[in-house]
């Protein structure tokens, strides 16, 4: 059961009347959240429970966020007991039975993130100040995720963090609020480079392409250090503005730089543009050093693949999940929203899907709303069924750990979604660092208390 248009397109309304207030400081306590009798920040108090979902409706991530809340309905949907269920009767857990979360049938709102940071701050203070979202969700962007998963902790809500790689999210800015179902840049790193030392070798010349925010950051570095470690060289590392739409000018001096690898640390749209440039000045036919020149692309999805069409075979990267996994999990929720939207969903939509159906598994386990109870009941947990294999949230930094997929662009595909195969499915000890590992944020790194916000 949603809310109405109507509600939907006031909250964007606050949302946007709120963004104007942003040079105040964002001080939550219990009074202005919270009733007193209640003990936590928009405690339910009817027949429904209210759900935020903070996407990007806008700019270089769109396509992602249009995934995104494809599957936030979805889940709203066999939460409330509609549909196939997905991966309810997959889900190791049992506690989901279709009658939404602790018998309260979920309604939800959204906001659009505009892949801005302050603009997704306003529309999440909206949703939980004038719509009394319970939990925020949602975001493609690990600049957005940092800065909404600080308000929510300053709030006292719960923050299930969608797409968000960069390692900051659940390191150094890590919040006892705040879960991340996502993998991250170290993983990537870690997957990638055993891969690429096979089929490129270990004497390799790389030049780095960097989007100039958090992710990119921690990605280059992982990178950066995976394949350093394996004996390749690092020529060059440049930044590029989230905003860049046309990468020529960055792409024209790589030729001229001795690299033979050109790494995209870049996402969405941006990998698109910037694939596409650096196949249009000839990347793709040329050799250095006399070697073949080559592309890597660290974090790969389906939607942008599809963007870059042809550009895209042979390309190596990582990713969380894809869609043609034979898990049982997987082929439920491939199935179920194939059959609602018409076509496979993206990585995007898995990890949003599966962060909505944990947290209502987590209050039902817990048997409360309280943030403080569904932070203990995810801190730990061990959880089977929902298309990554056995997984673990861990209660050091609520980072999950499971599999990483390497895949590639196909070379001969067998239709328009068919764009990537896995190459290997990493296990996750290769993978796993210790929470206080340095990229990470290292011994200072802490989560802080729980706040539910009164």
């Amino acid at each position: 059961m949603t809310k109405s248009n109507l509600t939907r397109r006031g909250m964007l309304k606050t949302g946007a009347v709120a963004g104007a207030g942003l040079a105040m400081p964002t001080i939550f306590t219990g009074a202005s959240w919270a009733g007193s009798h209640t003990g936590f920040t928009n405690a339910p108090q009817g027949s429904t429970v209210t759900l935020g979902f903070n996407v990007p409706q806008s700019g270089p991530y769109a396509d992602e966020g249009a995934d995104e809340l494809r599957a936030y309905e979805l889940a709203v949907e066999h939460l409330n007991g509609g549909g196939d269920g997905g991966m309810i009767p997959t889900f190791s857990s049992k506690t989901l039975d279709g009658t939404g979360i602790l018998g309260k049938k979920v309604e939800y709102v959204t906001g659009d993130t505009q892949t801005k940071s302050d603009a997704a701050r306003a529309s999440a203070r909206s949703m939980i100040e004038k719509d009394g979202a319970i939990m925020i969700t949602g975001g493609s962007s690990s600049g957005v995720a940092v800065a909404v998963q600080a308000l929510c902790q300053e709030a006292g809500v719960i923050f299930m963090a969608g797409l968000t790689h960069s390692n900051d999210t659940t390191g150094k800015d890590r919040k006892a609020n705040g879960f991340r179902h996502f993998f991250n840049s170290y993983m990537s790193g870690a997957a990638l480079a055993p891969i690429l030392a096979d089929a490129y070798g270990t004497d390799r010349k790389a030049y780095h392409l960097t989007a100039d925010y958090n992710w990119g950051y921690t990605t280059e570095q992982a990178v950066r250090e995976s394949t350093e470690a394996m004996g390749w060289e690092t020529v060059n590392t440049v930044l590029t503005p989230l905003t860049q739409t046309d990468f020529s000018s960055y792409i024209a001096p790589v030729l001229q730089s001795g690299a033979d690898v050109l790494v995209l640390n870049h996402y969405g749209g941006n990998m698109v543009n910037s694939l596409t440039n650096a196949v249009q000045f000839g990347l793709r036919e040329a050799t250095a050093n006399g070697k073949q020149f080559e592309i890597v692309v660290p974090l790969y999805s389906r939607l942008m693949a599809r963007g870059a069409g042809e550009n895209v075979k042979g390309i190596f990267g990582s990713t969380n999940w894809h869609w043609s996994l034979q898990d049982e999990g997987s082929q439920a929720f491939t199935r179920s929203f194939g059959t609602k939207y018409g076509f496979p969903p993206s990585q995007a939509a898995h990890t949003c899907y599966v962060q909505t159906l944990l947290y209502a598994d987590a209050v039902n386990r817990a048997g409360s709303f309280n943030p403080c109870a569904v932070v203990e009941a995810l801190e730990d947990f061990e959880f089977d069924g929902l298309g990554n294999g056995k997984t673990l949230y861990r209660g050091a930094d609520h980072q999950c750990f499971k599999d990483v997929l390497v895949v590639k662009g196909k070379e001969n595909p067998d239709g328009p979604y068919d764009l990537l195969e896995i190459v290997e499915v990493t296990p996750v000890e290769q993978v796993t660092y210790a929470p206080d590992h340095p990229n990470f944020g290292g011994a200072e790194a802490s989560l802080g208390s729980c706040n539910p916000g009164a």
